[in-house]
């Protein structure tokens, strides 16, 4: 299977099964003296880890398994620090009840990876989805919290939240109440309708999709490389790589279809010196560069496709051939992603400005 690497000079490769024996990655070129903290990639998988919420809370959105998802660190640091050579991840799966999934090995579950893995490798390792499950992102999540420890030395910080769920959508951007409420909105009146939403939603069996917000801030003017690999387009790559991600738009994304060019453009100013913009109606991203604006992008989350409700799908029969079926999934699953994403999209736009600031340093001389 290829397409298990991302970046080019901070390359990330993962590895690993939602009930394989550990899940992990391998981080090449991550600068020697980088600081390296256990306990900070540890947080970040707390924030992403099954059975918790924002608040370390069990609430209507996320599953009942429960994973201590604690990394080990096997190479790549000494006394703190990046050495230069490959950093090596590992977190151990310890709560697999792979048997909840017997009844669909033959089965291709509606919204699922089952029918096209079974399309283009012959066989699939049918517990929890095996590479497709969402639990892969637990990888991507330790990478991204190293790839922090890189870009956090430039000044620049990723924030990401929950802006709209099972329909309800929030109006405030309080940072300071993201990871006060199960949802990670920065809207806690919104974040109580929402869970409220969802709440309803389990109980008929069902899920729920949303849109998750991100701001880039202090990222440096000039990240990006032109033409094939602009800044929007790699973020779109790494975004619309997480499996529930459907959709992605920056600044005031399709809303700018309908706005004219006038009302569109960013004007700019000098401010001692230095340029300002006006309004930030591009997200941050001029040409495919950063232009020292806030980037500012929103991600379509569709909703969880395990649900409990009977569907009309396929099954394989002893022959090979394809028969009608009706699937009563079971087992453990999220009801909405949203909140389990957004840190998960934090640690992919943190593996691209890392590999971006690196890139950068050879974009042009200087003596």
């Amino acid at each position: 299977m290829s397409g298990n690497t991302f970046g080019r000079i901070f390359r990330v490769t993962t590895f690993g099964e939602s009930h394989g024996a550990a899940l992990g990655c391998v981080i090449d070129g991550c600068p020697a003296g980088t600081p390296i903290d256990r306990d900070f990639i540890q947080v970040a998988l707390n924030r992403r880890r099954p059975g918790a919420s924002a608040d370390g809370k069990l609430n209507a959105s996320v599953t009942a398994r429960k994973e201590a998802d604690e990394v080990e660190i096997l190479s790549g640091v000494f006394e703190g620090r990046a050495t230069g050579t490959p950093i090596s991840l590992l977190i151990r799966n310890t709560s697999q009840h792979s048997g909840d999934y017997s009844n669909i090995k033959d089965t291709c579950r509606p919204g699922h990876a089952d029918f096209t893995y079974d399309e283009k490798y012959g066989f699939r390792d049918y517990r929890g989805g095996g590479r497709s499950s969402g639990r892969e992102t637990a990888a991507r999540v330790a990478a991204g919290a190293v790839a922090a420890s890189l870009t956090s030395l430039s000044g620049i910080k990723v924030t990401a939240y929950t802006i709209e769920a099972a329909g309800i959508k929030a109006t405030a951007r309080d940072f300071s109440q993201i990871e006060k409420n199960p949802l990670r909105a920065p809207d806690s009146e919104a974040a109580l309708k929402m869970n409220e939403a969802i709440e309803k939603i389990r109980s008929q069996g069902d899920s729920a999709g949303g849109v998750i917000e991100c701001v880039v801030e202090g990222c440096p003017a000039g990240l990006g490389e032109p033409v094939f690999d602009k800044l929007d387009a790699l973020l779109a790559h790494a975004m619309l790589s997480i499996g529930a991600v459907k959709g992605i738009e920056f600044g005031d994304g399709f809303e700018a279809a309908r706005l004219t060019g006038s009302q569109n453009n960013d004007k700019m100013r000098a401010c001692d010196g230095k340029p300002s913009f006006e309004t930030n109606h591009a997200g941050g991203i001029l040409g495919g560069i950063s232009s020292g604006n806030k980037i500012i992008f929103r991600l379509a989350v569709k909703p969880v496709p395990s649900i409990f409700i009977p569907q009309k799908t396929v099954k394989k029969s002893a022959d090979g051939s394809l028969e009608n079926h009706q699937l009563q999934i079971q087992g453990r699953h999220d009801v909405c992603l949203c909140p389990r994403i957004v840190p998960v999209v934090e640690a992919m736009t943190q593996l691209v400005l890392a590999d971006l600031l690196l890139q950068n340093r050879s974009a042009r001389a200087e003596f």
